[in-house]
């Protein structure tokens, strides 16, 4: 748990959260899913992801602690932190990256998309990933929502032989975070 703590703590420090430019969450939300049609549903969400938005140059990051993703079934959620993601050993996913063409100003009451790039960090592997992502204000807060898919094998994600008919490798993220 101490080691998780400073983890976060390095991360938001390395932004110099108390300038004007930046905006941040602790409580977006990243969901996942990689269920497979008549199958189980294989889904998880995790309510307490960081967001930084640097509002000034468009540069954006997220820090997901991976043991927070949590399943309507148990055993899933043991499966997933032990088998697949070895949450012990990769504690964190990680994104960094920049809002393309982003300005403060083209962002209003109606969501408007711009394309995003960054790096992913998930499982020791790190892939550079070319999203849309959904920009709108909120009062005094930016909602940032994205939706892309992943491969499990660009993460060296292993699926077991024994479920790889009920797991899907291509993994559907939806992001939601309201930076203020």
């Amino acid at each position: 748990m101490k080691k998780s703590i400073l983890l976060l703590a390095l991360f938001l420090s390395s932004f110099s959260v108390f300038s004007q430019d930046k905006k941040i969450t602790k409580t977006g939300k990243i969901t996942f899913e990689a269920s497979v049609p008549a199958f189980e549903e294989v889904k998880s969400k995790n309510e307490s992801v960081t967001c930084i938005l640097n509002t000034k140059t468009g540069e954006i990051a997220s820090l997901a602690l991976v043991k927070g993703f949590r399943f309507k079934i148990a055993l899933m959620e043991e499966h997933f932190n032990e088998n697949y993601m070895e949450s012990d050993k990769y504690p964190k996913a990680t994104f960094k990256g920049k809002i393309q063409d982003f300005n403060l100003s083209m962002i209003g009451g109606t969501a408007k998309e711009f394309k995003m790039k960054g790096v992913m960090e998930i499982h020791g592997k790190s892939k550079e990933i070319t999203t849309t992502v959904k920009l709108r204000k909120i009062d005094d807060a930016i909602e940032v929502i994205s939706d892309f898919n992943v491969n499990t094998e660009d993460f060296d994600i292993e699926i077991p032989k024994v479920v790889s008919k009920k797991v899907s490798k291509m993994v559907n993220v939806k992001t939601e975070f309201l930076v203020k």
